[in-house]
């Protein structure tokens, strides 16, 4: 990969979407103890003078580790303010990063016990939503996602709750947590019930589990786009299958290195992606475990790839691209990214 240069304009300013920010690990760490002291939450020390946490997903053992940790920040969320301060914040962080456009991942059955049940919750969550794009200009919407490790009739239940929402804010429907856990094929008939209702299809696959795991996602599940999918280059057939089909990758290089996937972040195969033809959207996944935010993302792959502007403001534009932005708000933030680029003066 020719890199033409490295870049030196602000990546802050560059705009661009995000596609893989999960609801609870978008909280700021401030707020996680703020709100914790308030209600008297012992919060492990990975959570405290440890942050960010040194995490792994190599095992089992080390997936539990994570999971725990944002089980133990998702009991401090307790009021509908702490709901809406933690999508306000989100949004806040998001455009301070250069965001104009975010899709928020949302399992609303974790939080279903304490706010009424999903469908309540989901309420809850879209209200803040609009609230925060309105206070922000920042364009949002969500994407409802089942958790692989519950049954697949939990997951129908979610997807036929995603549908009932269809085009008043909810966009589309993925399955999130570990991908080594049960079948993803069992969760076939939630993503048909997703797809009948025109959502956006997006699991997640190739983090923790290789391009086999892709393939599964392609064709059991009928996927629109992966959640990671970063490991489908180990296998250039399955890669060229994932170009074909124009399946956007939502590629987290910060959380694939502190989980494990890859050892260092020169090792991200983004390059490798991009030659083929891929279309790539970076993301966040988890700011608050893994320290780092969006703008961080585009920072980390141009210093470890050498990526000049023009790689980056294309980057952008395949996270606009790939989002589900209405037609006028993607050609506007194409744009405004064209215009990034064509500064003379970084």
């Amino acid at each position: 990969m020719t890199s033409g240069g490295t870049g030196r304009r602000s990546l802050t300013t560059l705009p661009k979407a995000h596609l893989h920010l999960h609801f609870t690990g978008s909280m700021r760490h401030a707020t996680l103890l703020e709100l914790a002291a308030r209600d008297g939450i012992v919060l492990p020390d990975a959570l405290v003078g440890e942050w960010p946490p040194q995490l792994s997903a190599a095992d089992e053992k080390g997936w539990f580790r994570f999971q725990r940790l944002y089980d133990v920040a998702r009991s401090v969320l307790r009021t509908e303010d702490d709901v809406r301060r933690l999508v306000r914040e989100a949004a806040e962080d998001d455009v301070a990063d250069g965001g104009r456009w975010l899709e928020l991942q949302v399992d609303p059955s974790g939080f279903a016990a304490r706010f009424g049940g999903i469908t309540a919750f989901t309420d809850l969550v879209l209200d803040a939503v609009r609230d925060a794009s309105r206070a922000t200009g920042l364009g949002m919407a969500v994407v409802i996602a089942a958790n692989r490790t519950r049954h697949p009739l939990d997951a129908r239940a979610l997807a036929r709750l995603a549908a009932q929402y269809a085009g008043r804010g909810v966009v589309g429907f993925g399955l999130s947590n570990d991908e080594r856990r049960g079948s993803t094929a069992d969760f076939a008939r939630a993503f048909a019930i997703a797809e009948r209702a025109g959502l956006l299809l997006a699991p997640h696959g190739g983090e923790l589990l290789g391009p086999e795991s892709v393939g599964v996602c392609l064709d059991q599940l009928g996927a629109h786009r992966l959640g990671h999918g970063v490991r489908v280059a180990e296998d250039p057939r399955m890669l060229e299958r994932v170009v074909e089909r124009g399946v956007a990758l939502e590629v987290c290089p910060v959380s694939n290195v502190a989980l494990g996937v890859y050892s260092d972040l020169t090792s991200v195969p983004l390059p490798q992606l991009l030659e083929a033809g891929a279309t790539v959207a970076l993301g966040a996944d988890d700011p608050l475990l893994f320290g780092s935010r969006l703008a961080a993302q585009y920072a980390t792959m141009r210093a470890a790839h050498e990526l000049s502007d023009a790689q980056l403001a294309e980057l952008a534009r395949m996270s606009v691209r790939a989002s589900q932005a209405p037609a006028e708000v993607a050609a506007r933030l194409v744009g405004e990214i064209d215009a990034w680029l064509a500064d003379c003066s970084p």
